[in-house]
């Protein structure tokens, strides 16, 4: 278990530092104008501190669209794989990563964004947890700024440090505002969490990858993951909840803007586009004539002035020869005609 600890104080110090630094600097940056020892002035840095989080996870959320459309589009191949190797396990499996590398997919990068956020989340969770329960700092955190942490509150009532299960759900005189704002942020998280995968699925994803092993992935995960969240949400302080819920709200929006600008062909969102497009004027244009479908872009191609063909290299004897100036060829001076011939044409009507 030491060997185990130490490891894992190897990769959280850092976390705790740069997460630490990144909300006190947004708690500076509010206390100009807000009450630095109010909890409003805590939730807004956790709320900063996400959008920076999220910001910076902007290039892994573009592997991980780009990766989830390539499961997509290549699932007809992976069923024709099961078809024709499902009696052989270890071969499908071969074939599978080698269609996987053909066509440049990684299954495991949709998971990068969310397995990236666990270690931030976790640090997040302890170092509002011990300021909380200990009066305890880290990171960049002092133990005095712990303490103004775990003893602010929003509007006076509501404990930024405390959870619902630790509202004195039980006792004889409950924290309700606690457990409201607690409830309230539970279901946002929770709710969040599924509109995401579920505008996924029914927006983005083709009919052919509907079903499959890929296809049940995902539904298991559109019902367990809220779930998971939901029953873990009630031991989470609110600050910790505004983190996960303000995340949820950024993954929804960011993914709501993919799907629309730029769909994967072949799914209900892609039709949209181009009904939009279409709409527009920037559609695809029917030729009534031949009854196929001319994009703008093979138009706009059409229009292109045609490329200079370059020339095609020489050698430097040929070169030099085309360099010289033609001279003209000299004709051979024409035979004299025999005389004996001469004068059988003379003779020949004798």
């Amino acid at each position: 278990m030491g060997f185990l600890s130490d490891i894992g104080g190897f990769i959280m110090t850092p976390l705790y530092y740069v997460i630490s630094g990144i909300m006190l600097g947004w708690h500076e940056l509010l206390s100009t104008f807000l009450d630095p020892e109010g909890g409003v002035s805590w939730a807004l840095s956790i709320i900063g501190l996400t959008l920076v989080i999220r910001i910076l996870l902007i290039p892994l959320f573009v592997k991980q669209i780009k990766s989830q459309r390539n499961m997509q589009l290549i699932q007809p191949k992976v069923k024709e794989l099961q078809k024709k190797y499902g009696h052989d396990r270890q071969r499908l499996g071969e074939e599978t990563m080698k269609l996987y590398k053909d066509s440049g997919t990684n299954p495991f990068a949709s998971c990068l964004p969310l397995l990236l956020q666990m270690p931030i989340f976790f640090a997040l969770f302890r170092i509002l947890d011990q300021a909380a329960k200990n009066q305890t700092g880290r990171g960049f955190l002092t133990d005095a700024r712990a303490t103004d942490f775990a003893e602010s509150k929003m509007f006076g009532k509501i404990p930024i440090s405390e959870s619902f299960w630790e509202a004195r759900t039980w006792g004889p005189n409950p924290d309700l505002a606690v457990m409201l704002v607690a409830v309230v942020l539970v279901v946002a998280m929770t709710a969040t969490t599924f509109i995401t995968q579920r505008q996924l699925m029914s927006k983005n994803m083709p009919a052919d990858a509907m079903t499959g092993p890929y296809a049940q992935q995902q539904k298991i995960l559109l019902y367990v993951l809220p779930l998971v969240f939901g029953i873990s949400g009630v031991a989470f302080p609110v600050g910790v909840l505004f983190y996960w819920t303000t995340s949820n709200l950024w993954t929804m929006g960011q993914q709501f803007y993919v799907i629309r600008n730029n769909p994967a062909p072949g799914t209900p969102a892609y039709d949209a586009k181009m009904a939009r497009d279409k709409a527009k004027g920037k559609g695809p244009k029917v030729d009534n004539e031949s009854g196929g479908v001319a994009l703008e872009a093979e138009s706009e191609i059409d229009r292109r002035p045609s490329t200079r063909q370059q020339p095609k290299r020489q050698t430097k004897a040929q070169r030099q020869a085309a360099q010289r100036p033609a001279t003209p060829r000299a004709t051979p001076p024409a035979k004299p005609k025999s005389p004996d011939l001469t004068k059988k044409k003379q003779g020949g009507g004798r």
